[in-house]
């Protein structure tokens, strides 16, 4: 019962320190050298910022209101106290009506004097106060003339006052009435603006919003320069002396062009997850130590119509001006998906940007020394365009690494770790078939923590066993409650595994066995030591399906009836059994034919009738059929020995391959001892992708 465990991160990348460069000594009595290292950041200084003129001219209007509203000392007073105590006076010299709403009340100079104005004799600056000194709001203009009249009426007519009308508009009033709706408006703008990619500003950056056609692809230049170099990419041998070459040119482009010979335009990188496709494209840039872009292929494709090609063109434009460099698109399947096909009519941005793409990448020059790299986990869905020659002339396979290759990287993450003594990293290598760099990696910070929470001193054998345990069945579930009835069908099923996997021929030799629950919903699991190979026989595929099927057989040889435990295997055989007979051609009766399709052109229709399609289901069946006869006979036959391995199964719950010999005698198949037999104390871990069993 499969468990696919794999960690699908970047390989971590190990940057390479930077010694910091010496200063220049200064003699004595001599004014000291300047310090010209390009390479050492210089402090910033002030950076003038447009937003301090705005701020100073908004103070500014403030201040210039505040100061023209406060340079009188005008009086509020009530309507009728003005006609009750200051109009008898006879002190008024004029009355100003502002906008039909307020009066404006001037006294008589010599009045000023008096007790009743000494509050408004002066300004709040001390200069003599020349009007309006009082003022108040009158209601209406008719009451106020009424009112006014009366007061008066017994006044003659040399002495009374007629009012002055006055319309003003105060602007510095208005603008403060203003300022906070202007002010939340702004605010609002700014957000908005910012939630959809764009700043307010003038700067003209890649991310404002006039500037939305711009390349999202960031630059590694000078102080940013890229610091990692082959050294630090392990497991890729074949990978980087294909590419060194690029380097090369990138170094010395002359010792190219001038024998006429014409550099690779583009390098596309191809692999699983995990890989080191990322780093060995990093590695290029700091072998070279030139500019390197870096974007994804998703950051070229916008809702708005047009983007994508406007950035490609940007980010070519770009490169061309800091050439030599090199262009990296991780992800490129993202706007590299081949054309025309589908029946979904919205993809028209993202043809626009791959057609750009493609004009680009055929506009290059042989004297424009810029190296375009791109990385996938998909070429099968790419345009045929992208792939032929004069655009990714090369493609650079980025696999899964093999024994040394996982030793090598082994090598460089366990730099800098407290390590015991016999961490031994070719042991480690054989014992993790199949990992990627980015899963050896985890391994190794795993196995730390894992050994820091025991509060250990140094990281030991076992912590890397467990870490590797965690990485393919995830964390044991130490309070997970099985009834025993369950875990002694879990205990034959695991042990029907391990007699298949034990006394097959062509199978994995297997080196643990456990019925501890790990995972979402894993019981139990068995692991292999699968060979380091990339053909398959007839016979190596058939003996993996009988061992997939060593659980649901014991189960029914033990307990006459089956369980829901053999899900995963079900899964794992139909889908290696149909791969036998539509793509490998390992069947009689369909023949020798693949229709194995790739790259989808067969579109939504399958290419064989409904005749061999039937034929197809019924082979199929028919060999998962014999498959499971034979793993019957075989624990029919060895049934002593699967008793043997479940009752162990039952009392130790972890069996290793010492324990299996111990209980039942060395595998028959063995021409040699196994590399990766370890103490019983430290379990030997074999992931394998064909070969990890578990029982949901």
């Amino acid at each position: 019962m499969e468990n696919e465990g794999k960690m699908e991160n970047n390989n971590p990348e190990k940057k390479a320190a930077i010694p910091a460069p010496e200063k220049p000594k200064v003699p004595n009595n001599s004014a000291p050298v300047e310090d010209n290292d390009p390479l050492k950041k210089k402090p910033k200084g002030f950076k003038f910022n447009i937003y301090w003129i705005y701020a100073l001219l908004i103070g500014g209007l403030i201040a210039l209101q505040y100061f023209a509203s406060s340079k009188t000392a005008s009086k509020e007073i009530g309507m009728d106290y003005f006609l009750t105590q200051v109009l008898p006076t006879h002190d008024v010299e004029r009355i100003v009506i502002v906008n039909k709403q307020e009066a404006e009340i001037y006294i008589k100079k010599e009045a000023l004097k008096k007790d009743l104005y000494k509050e408004v004799l002066h300004t709040q600056f001390g200069t003599e106060n020349a009007g309006p000194h009082l003022h108040f709001n009158i209601g209406t203009p008719e009451v106020f003339a009424k009112e006014l009249e009366t007061g008066m009426k017994d006044w003659n007519e040399a002495e009374k006052i007629h009012p002055d009308y006055s319309d003003r508009t105060s602007w510095g009033e208005g603008l403060l009435n203003w300022l906070p709706m202007i002010f939340l408006l702004v605010l609002m703008f700014m957000m908005f603006f910012r939630s959809t990619g764009g700043r307010m500003g003038g700067g003209g950056g890649p991310a404002s919003i006039f500037n939305i056609g711009r390349s999202k692809a960031k630059l590694f230049d000078k102080d940013d320069k890229v610091n990692i170099t082959f050294d630090d990419v392990a497991g890729l041998d074949e990978a980087k002396e294909e590419i060194k070459e690029i380097v090369d040119f990138l170094k010395n482009p002359k010792k190219y062009t001038k024998l006429g010979g014409k550099i690779p335009k583009g390098a596309l990188l191809i692999g699983p997850p995990g890989t080191g496709k990322t780093l060995l494209a990093k590695a290029v840039a700091g072998e070279a130590q030139v500019p390197f872009f870096s974007i994804s292929g998703s950051d070229f494709v916008e809702m708005f119509v047009g983007v994508g090609a406007s950035r490609v063109r940007d980010l070519f434009n770009q490169a061309k001006e800091k050439s030599p460099c090199i262009i990296f698109i991780d992800e490129i399947d993202a706007i590299g998906r081949a054309r025309g096909k589908g029946m979904v009519q919205n993809n028209d941005e993202r043809e626009n940007t791959l057609n750009q793409l493609l004009v680009e990448m055929d506009g290059f020059g042989t004297d424009v020394a810029v190296i375009l790299l791109a990385a996938t986990n998909r070429p099968d869905v790419l345009d045929s365009a992208l792939m032929r020659p004069g655009r990714f002339d090369r493609q650079i396979s980025v696999d899964r690494p093999d024994v040394k290759g996982r030793e090598a990287i082994f090598k460089v993450h366990l730099k800098g770790k407290q390590l015991a003594e016999d961490i031994d990293a070719k042991k480690l290598a054989q014992q993790t078939p199949g990992f990627a760099g980015a899963e050896i990696a985890n391994v190794c910070n795993e196995a730390a923590l894992i050994a820091a929470r025991k509060n250990k001193e140094k990281i030991e054998m076992k912590d890397f066993q467990d870490a590797v345990d965690r990485t393919i069945g995830g964390l044991e579930k130490k309070n997970k409650i099985i009834s025993p009835e369950e875990k002694e069908i879990v205990a034959y099923h695991e042990a029907g595994h391990a007699v298949c996997g034990w006394f097959l021929e062509h199978a994995d030799p297997l080196v643990k066995v456990t019925i501890v629950p790990r995972g979402v919903a894993a019981l139990g699991y068995a692991q292999y030591l699968p060979k380091e190979q990339y053909l398959y026989t007839i016979e190596q595929l058939t003996d993996t399906m009988c061992m997939s099927l060593g659980g649901r057989a014991a189960e029914d040889i033990v307990f006459g009836r089956i369980s829901t435990g053999a899900q995963s295997d079900l899964q794992h055989i139909t889908k290696l059994a149909y791969s036998m007979v539509t793509n490998y051609g390992m069947n009689n009766k369909v023949g020798h034919i693949s229709f194995y399709d790739p790259n989808n052109e067969y579109g939504f229709q399958k290419p064989y009738s409904e005749h061999t399609g039937q034929l197809i289901d019924e082979e199929v069946r028919k060999m998962i059929s014999d498959a499971f006869q034979k793993t019957r006979r075989l624990l029919v036959e060895k049934r002593d020995k699967l008793e043997i391995i479940a009752q162990e199964l039952l009392s130790k719950e972890v069996l290793f391959q010492a324990d299996l010999e111990r209980l039942i005698g060395k595998r028959p198949f063995d021409n040699k001892p196994i590399v990766n037999v370890v103490e019983h104390e430290e379990p030997a871990v074999q992931p394998n992708e064909n070969g990890k069993e578990n029982l949901p």
